[in-house]
Order: structure tokens, then C-alpha cells, then sequence
């Protein structure tokens, strides 16, 4: 059922882009990153490749249930890079290797319970946050206060002398904060202010974002690259609004709460695992298509972020079977260290720092199982026009909308503040399914549909080497006080700085060098 689907979108996509592509040569457009007709022959290939002869729902079977869980800095990790590497070889990329880097402590889950002890008394549903700490061992009784994530200030200010002793729970009152930098920017002194005060745990969802789903919770960092000694668990909706019930009507309530984790002090390291495919003409030019390998570990981490690393390699694997290889080289990077902070991929551009000049930018999809329905330009909108234009003969694939807007919370961030282009797939899942199955126990295979799959492994084939095989080079650095100015007109800079991301300093940024021809 599914193969004779493909190949009718396949065969769909062959007359919808020869038209479009035959459209072009009547009005030739301004751009010079209009494909040649060398170009056009080898993205038909490649879509042919990716429609008719793809293994990724293989490849993802194989992460998700083989590989399974791989939080950066444990064994999992090691499988996966194991396994990435391998696979790798196997598409017959160039230049496969590991990259290290380091990361400030490693932390693996143990186990987390919270029993309500009254007014009723039942066991609730918790897992911990990550990169948190643990209770005394076999747990501590305590009363539960609620705090309002939406007074923080007030919150530290008038009432955290109480909070000795007892269970915080994380609650919504009133309106939202109207400053932009987030959550995990104004997070970091509430557990530094708990902890000081000697608290014994934090209960809530993700702070600002209650759990979606029926009976889910889901974990995630509460700093970048930050590690914090309480304990903090996310309960599930349900358990989160019978507890604020109780608050509400004034009922005492009294649990029993034990988290147990590991942390281990750093430096632990982590790898990035790199392949590629060389430039025929100008390999020192690399354009990086990228996802995280990493994953968090309550379910497989199928869709977040498996489908966007087997989107990488089926790809790079419709590309490498097409025969054809573009202009300037494709690195197809998997990181690691994401969901602490897109930790691999800054350290990605800081080790390649002095060749980001010849850099053209990256692309990454980390929003799920949806499907494609448009990209985000990192900042870029000198670029829109010519995208834009481009996606426009893809009909096959819907309406793909484009815009210069930023993407700090994946892999695109590290480029963008290295002035590249950071582009971000955007996709309809954040919408519908991917909520419920992010960073939860349902982030596993039966979550993805394999044509969806399919579609958006050869969007992001046949975009790459699009970037990669122009005429002209796609994008190049601009100097950093433009970027900066970007930033600052977009409302990211406080939120870099306050999750300790902004490489600028207070004063004015420094010149870049000229990129190579």
C-alpha cells in the first residue's frame, strides 16, 4: 500500500516539477541560485531515489527499538553513535568520523515516586526533570505549597522563607509574563532560590507549559548545560489539577516524595558523528544538513528527534544513490547534547570556527513526525526571495511557506549566531501529535507515519543540494553587529543571554574575515 503510494507521488513530483523547472527556463529568475539544467536532471534523480527507494522507516525501526533511548553521556549515547557511524559507512558517505566535545556533568535517571498521603491518599504519576538532583534516600513526608510561575518575583521576594521543608508546586495565576525571554531564562534562580531555602522538591510540568496528553508527563532541562540540586518532577495533568483542586479549597495536602538520580562531575564527553559528501568543484565550500542523535529516555526518542536524524541519512542516502554529487560539499552532521542546550552543535561551530567563513549554513528538522510545510531562515530574509522561489516548483509537496524567522530551541541556533543562515524545517506537528509525544512515553515508533517519513527525508534531499549545487554560493557569514542587530529586532538577545548563549559580549562585535569564491 504504501510503496504504490510513493510511487504516484513520485510520479506526481516528475510532471509537477518538469513543469514548474520548464515555467522557470521561460521566465528565468533574477536569482543566480537558479538550478542549471545539470542540476535539475540530478534533483529528478534524487527525488526518484528518495520516493521509490527509501529505507528510513528501516532505519528508524532500527533507532527506535535496537538502539533505543540515548541520553547524551551514557551508554545509550555510545550505541547510537556506534550505530550512527556504521550506518554512515554504509550509505557510502566520505569521511566519516566522530567529532568530541565536552560537557559539564553527565546525569542518568534512577527512579522518582510521589505518594499523596491526604486529603486522599494515592500514588501520583511523576518522572524527574533532567539534570536535577535527588531527596534524602527512601524519600521525605512534606506539606505542598503552591508557587505562581507567573510572579516569580514577587514569589522570591515575599515568600520563599517559608518554603523550608516543604514541596513546592509549580502553578498558573493570573496573566503571563509579557517579557520574551522564556521560561528556562527565569528558571535558573527559582531552584537556586529553593534550594538556598532549603526546599525539598518542586512538582509541575515544565514550569510555564502544563503536560499534554492523557496521563503523560515530560521531561527536559531546566538550564542549559546547568546542573541544579533539587529535585524537580513533572506529574501529568490530571495529578496536577486534582492537587490544585485541593490547594484552591483549602485543603492541607501531605505526600511523600522520593527522586533518585545520578549526576557525575564533568568535564563528560560526547561525540557528534559527521559524514559527507564532497563538492565536485568546491569542497572546501560545506553546507551542513544536521538533527540531534541524542534523545531523552522515558519511551525510543522516536520523534524526537529519530525522525529527524533518519531524515539526515535517507538523504544523504537519495543523494549518494542518485550518482550525482553537487558543487560544494554536504556534511550531514548528527549531534548530540541538544536536549541540554544544543550543546553539540555550538560545540560544532566552535571547533570548525575558523572555516565557518567558508560555510553556507545548516538545515535541521526537530519538530517532530509532521510534515514539512515550510522553512525558517534564520534571520536571513536576504535570502527568502530566491528560497522561496525555489520551493514554489515543488508542488508535490504542498504549500511550503518561507520566512527569515529564528529557531533558538535546535541545532539551526549555533549557526545563526555565527551569522549563517540556520534554516529550520518547520513542520505541522507541534500543532497536533508531536505534543503529546514529546519528551514523554509515547515518543515512540507507532507515533510516525512512514510516507510522512518519506516526504520529508526527500524535501530535505532535494532543498540540500539545491543550497549545495547553485550557480553562486547560497549564503555566506555576515559581520556580526549585523547579526547582533538582527537578534535585538527579533527579541533573542535576552534570552541568549540569559541561557549564557551570547557570544557577543557588552561591547561592539568584532569584523568577520571574507568567505573563499
Amino acid at each position: 500500500m504504501i510503496r504504490s503510494r510513493i510511487a504516484g507521488v513520485f510520479f506526481c513530483l516528475i510532471l509537477g516539477a518538469g513543469a514548474a523547472l520548464s515555467q522557470t527556463r521561460e521566465a528565468p529568475s533574477a536569482s543566480a541560485t537558479a538550478p542549471s539544467d545539470e542540476s535539475r536532471a540530478a534533483l529528478k534523480a534524487i527525488a526518484g531515489e528518495g520516493f521509490l527507494n527509501s529505507r528510513s522507516f528501516e532505519y528508524l525501526t532500527q533507532l527506535s527499538d535496537e538502539v533505543g533511548a540515548r541520553v547524551t553521556g551514557t551508554p545509550g549515547e555510545a550505541r547510537a553513535v556506534e550505530w550512527a557511524v556504521k550506518t554512515m559507512k554504509g550509505l557510502g558517505l566520505e569521511n566519516v568520523h566522530i567529532e568530541k566535545w565536552q560537557m559539564s556533568h553527565g546525569w542518568t535517571r534512577v527512579a522518582a515516586t510521589v505518594e499523596l498521603l491526604s486529603p486522599i491518599r494515592r500514588a501520583l504519576t511523576v518522572d524527574s526533570m533532567g539534570w536535577v538532583g535527588s531527596t534524602p534516600l527512601g524519600g521525605v513526608e512534606a506539606d505542598l505549597v503552591p508557587i505562581n510561575v507567573f510572579d516569580l518575583e514577587n514569589e522570591l521576594k515575599n515568600n520563599s522563607p517559608g518554603w523550608a521543608g516543604k514541596v513546592l508546586l509549580m502553578v498558573q495565576k493570573g496573566a503571563p509574563p509579557k517579557e520574551s525571554s522564556g521560561f528556562l531564562a527565569r528558571i535558573g534562580s527559582l531552584l537556586e532560590a529553593a534550594h538556598r531555602a532549603h526546599a525539598v522538591a518542586i512538582i509541575g510540568a515544565q514550569g510555564d507549559a502544563k503536560a499534554v496528553g492523557v496521563h503523560l508527563t515530560h521531561t527536559g532541562i531546566l538550564g542549559f548545560d546547568r546542573f541544579f540540586d533539587i529535585p524537580v518532577v513533572s506529574t501529568t495533568a490530571e495529578d496536577q489539577a486534582q492537587l490544585e483542586r485541593f490547594l484552591d479549597a483549602g485543603r492541607p495536602i501531605r505526600l511523600r516524595i522520593n527522586v533518585q538520580n545520578q549526576m557525575k562531575q564533568g568535564p563528560i564527553e560526547a561525540n557528534n558523528v559527521v559524514g559527507e559528501i564532497r563538492g565536485r568543484q568546491y569542497p572546501n565550500q560545506v553546507f551542513v544538513v544536521g538533527a540531534h542523535l541524542d534523545s531523552w529516555d522515558l519511551a525510543q526518542g522516536t520523534t524526537d528527534n529519530g525522525v529527524g536524524t533518519v531524515c539526515v541519512l535517507s538523504a544523504a542516502e537519495a543523494i549518494a544513490r542518485s550518482g550525482r554529487s553537487p558543487l560544494r560539499t554536504i556534511r550531514f552532521v548528527l549531534f548530540t547534547g541538544e536536549e541540554q542546550g544544543s550543546l553539540g552543535s555550538f560545540a560544532y561551530v566552535k571547533q570548525h570556527q575558523e572555516e565557518m567563513v567558508n560555510y553556507l549554513g545548516d538545515l535541521v528538522l526537530d519538530s517532530g513526525q509532521g510534515p514539512a510545510r515550510g522553512f525558517n531562515l534564520g534571520g536571513r530574509a536576504d535570502l527568502v526571495p530566491a528560497f522561496l522561489k525555489f520551493v514554489q516548483t515543488l508542488a508535490v509537496f504542498g504549500p511550503l511557506k518561507v520566512n527569515d524567522n529564528v529557531e533558538f530551541g535546535t541545532d539551526t541556533g549555533a549557526f545563526i549566531v555565527a551569522g549563517l543562515p540556520g534554516i529550520n524545517i518547520v513542520q505541522e506537528s507541534p500543532t497536533a501529535e508531536y505534543k503529546f509525544t514529546w519528551h514523554s512515553a509515547a515518543d515512540t515508533l507507532e507515533a510516525v507515519k512512514p510516507d510522512v517519513l518519506i516526504h520529508n527525508a526527500t524535501l530535505m534531499a532535494i532543498v540540500s543540494y539545491w543550497i549545495a549545487d547553485g550557480p553562486e554560493r547560497f549564503a555566506a557569514p555576515v559581520p556580526p553587529e549585523k547579526t547582533v542587530q538582527m537578534l535585538i529586532e527579533k527579541h533573542q538577545d535576552g534570552f541568549l543571554k540569559a541561557v549564557g548563549q551570547w557570544p557577543f559580549g557588552e561591547g561592539k562585535p568584532q569584523g568577520t574575515a571574507k568567505p573563499n569564491p
